[in-house]
């Protein structure tokens, strides 16, 4: 027989050619299906509604900086002659820290006078602190001008006159005054006004 392929073998080879051509066409049926040009893309990255910004809606109070400038022409006259911030009782005005103390005192005197110190403090911890007066030292609150405002007064262990202690909270300013034989009719309110106006 010569080298010459019959027409039958041929036949053979072009069907086996065309069998491995068609195929390799075919998918792939382990392999996952690949994106299609209409077919959304997906991210993998978890989505949902965003969390707000929570902002104020009061803006910070400012802390004062003059001890005169807070009291009213009345608050000013009961307090008349005594000494504001004399240098001999300690540190007073405006505080490295933005606050203010404010110490009206004559430093000759045995008891009569007051010291105000209105600083920042955070709702939390001011609450903290004014429960805890509430509960262990008997003091007395309630919530006026949008805030909350708690005292207590003593006789004296020395003199006979009263003594207190008045605090009032708002909007992260502590107002916090202490004092023997010296309350001033509105001075507190004088305070709030001025701050909060």
């Amino acid at each position: 027989m010569t080298g010459r392929p019959t027409s039958t073998a041929l036949a053979a080879v072009l069907a086996l050619a065309a069998a491995l051509a068609l195929s390799a066409c075919a998918p792939d049926p382990d392999a996952a299906p690949g994106p299609t040009g209409s077919a959304p893309v997906v991210s993998s990255t978890p989505t949902g509604t965003p969390i707000p910004t929570i902002t104020p809606t009061v803006a910070p109070a400012s802390i004062p900086t003059d001890c005169r400038a807070i009291l009213t022409a009345d608050v000013l006259s009961q307090l008349g002659s005594i000494p504001l911030n004399d240098p001999k009782l300690g540190a007073s005005g405006v505080q490295p820290d933005g606050s203010l103390v404010c110490i009206w005192r004559d430093p000759a005197a045995d008891t009569t006078g007051l010291v105000t110190r209105i600083s920042r403090m955070d709702r939390g911890p001011a609450l903290d602190m004014l429960n805890d007066l509430v509960n262990t030292q008997g003091f007395s609150c309630y919530t006026p001008d949008e805030g909350t405002r708690c005292e207590k007064t003593w006789i004296n262990t020395t003199y006979a006159v009263n003594d207190g202690r008045t605090l009032f909270w708002r909007n992260d300013v502590l107002i916090d005054t202490q004092y023997s034989n010296l309350a001033p009719t509105g001075y507190t309110a004088s305070i709030i006004a001025a701050i909060y106006g």
